[in-house]
């Protein structure tokens, strides 16, 4: 067991044993480094001002990724490399080519947010510096949603990304140094479990096994798991909650892994959305466009979608479309370990069925059934980095004009993720008609009693439910009517 974190700032080694164990990697770098580049703007994930890069080993190559150092628990770093803007520059002091473009172009107006771009873009960069093309506005757009300016200076930030890749940009040392940084992180892997202690007697740990985190979690069956941190930053950054124990999942390398049989998919409990988008896409298009619009890359990056689920709340964006498909849990206490279906797990707002020392380890999803098509809409005032006020999910099998099959659940509807089963049954065996659909429509009103909250009322909640089975049935007869304002993007995944 060790009882240290070991990582790399920009290229010089750090290694920490005694500190708050939900320091976030902001604080640490504004407080601790004096590094005072990253900014904190909403201390939530939504404005990109305290973007910052991390870098992980895999394999001989390093993955670069933005992620919001204002969420992100410090014990996350160990054995990767954190890049804040002060590094960008080489030793000379020579502008990186990002920094560079960002100038060209006038890119900067008040300059709070400008870190925060630069470094979405930095991440941009290296991992398309082998091409060296310019990369497409499509994924300009998709890489830059985490990032707000308020001075409106978005167009001349894409024109420097646009431009990033140009040879007069200058050389990118990150490129120069990278055998020397490939083998500074492989001297600082380990299976070691990580313990922590802070000054105020705080635990965290940080196994590697899943057998040790059902261990740990056995001992300390209160203990708050992190995955991504994405949700449980907040409750330290905003509700000041004292988390003690926490057990952090990201070193658990069997718990990130997606592994694809003839007829199912099964996703490990800690496998990031970044990680499984393109596959999703590939079997559930829908599906796909709706991880692409959840959150932002540096929400993408390392939030999970088995947090999503163990933390279960009722707009969580994955939980709809997993059920609508069939999905199923692995939960696992000490060495047992049981199955249920996704929509069983939820109970009540807040309350899932977990056992006490119990965790989600994975998520079984079917393959689509021949003949099948999973429908997904997500209804958000904004396209991007927005909560869903509702989403729906409908998985139809149509057969000889007949619904051979449907399952229907919706997010936001309700304080748990649910199915419609009386929309179900007034749809299954049925012909696959208008006057049918607008008969299910109906009975949407014994399914559902919906929220009612700043983010929709129940009466526009329930007539948008409906709307959205119609929309489904209309986009199923390809009716020929325009039902999507920006459609599935295969650029966004290629």
């Amino acid at each position: 067991m060790r009882h240290s974190i070991k990582f790399l700032l920009g290229d010089e080694p750090r290694e920490l044993s005694s500190f708050d164990p939900t320091m976030t990697v902001l604080d640490y770098l504004r407080i601790e480094e004096r590094r005072t580049g990253t900014k904190e703007g909403c201390a939530e994930g939504d404005c990109g001002a305290c973007t910052i890069v991390v870098g992980s080993l895999e394999g001989e190559k390093i993955r670069y990724q933005a992620v919001n150092s204002c969420l992100q628990f410090l014990p996350t770093l160990d054995g990767r490399q954190l890049i804040s803007v002060e590094d960008l520059p080489d030793s000379s002091g020579a502008l990186h080519p990002v920094q560079t473009a960002m100038i060209r172009e006038n890119a900067s107006q008040c300059g709070f947010c400008t870190p925060g771009f630069v470094m979405s873009l930095f991440a941009l960069y290296r991992e398309g510096a082998a091409a060296g093309d310019p990369p497409e506005l499509e994924t300009i757009n998709d890489v830059l949603a985490g990032n707000l300016c308020r001075c409106t200076g978005y167009g001349p930030i894409i024109e420097a990304a646009r431009s990033m890749h140009q040879p007069a940009a200058g050389p990118d040392h990150f490129e120069q140094n990278s055998a020397a940084t490939v083998a500074a992180l492989r001297a600082i892997q380990d299976s070691q479990t990580i313990h922590l202690t802070g000054p105020d007697g705080r635990q965290s740990f940080a196994p590697t096994t899943t057998d040790a985190l059902a261990e740990i979690l056995a001992e300390h069956p209160g203990a708050t798991l992190v995955a991504g941190a994405t949700d449980v930053g907040l409750w330290v950054t905003k509700a000041q909650r004292r988390l003690d124990p926490v057990i952090f999942l990201d070193r658990l390398g069997e718990m990130k892994q997606v592994n694809e049989t003839a007829t199912t998919i099964e996703i490990g409990a800690a496998v990031t959305y970044t990680d499984v988008e393109r596959m999703m896409a590939d079997h559930y298009p829908d599906f796909g466009e709706i991880i692409r619009r959840l959150g932002s890359p540096p929400v993408r990056n390392v939030g999970t979608i088995g947090g999503n689920i163990a933390n279960g709340s009722p707009i969580g964006d994955s939980m709809p479309p997993l059920i609508a498909a069939g999905a199923t849990l692995v939960l696992r206490r000490g060495g047992e370990r049981r199955q249920l279906p996704l929509e069983d797990f939820f109970i009540d707002y807040n309350k899932q069925d977990l056992k006490s020392g119990e965790f989600v380890e994975t998520i079984t999803l079917p393959k689509p059934a021949p003949g099948s098509r999973l429908f997904c809409y997500k209804i958000s005032k904004r396209f991007d980095q927005d909560i869903s006020a509702i989403l729906g999910a409908f998985n139809l099998t149509i057969r000889d004009g007949k619904v051979a099959s449907v399952r229907i659940a919706y997010g936001g509807m309700a304080a748990t993720p649910r199915r419609a089963s009386g929309a179900e049954a007034a749809l299954q065996g049925k012909a696959w008609t208008r006057k049918t659909v607008d008969r299910a429509v109906v009975a949407l009103a014994s399914d559902f009693r919906p929220l009612d909250d700043l983010r929709a009322s129940a009466a526009y909640r329930m007539q948008v439910a409906g709307n959205l089975l119609v929309k489904a049935y209309l986009e199923a007869q390809g009716a020929g009517v325009e039902t999507r304002i920006i459609p599935y993007r295969e650029a966004a995944h290629a």
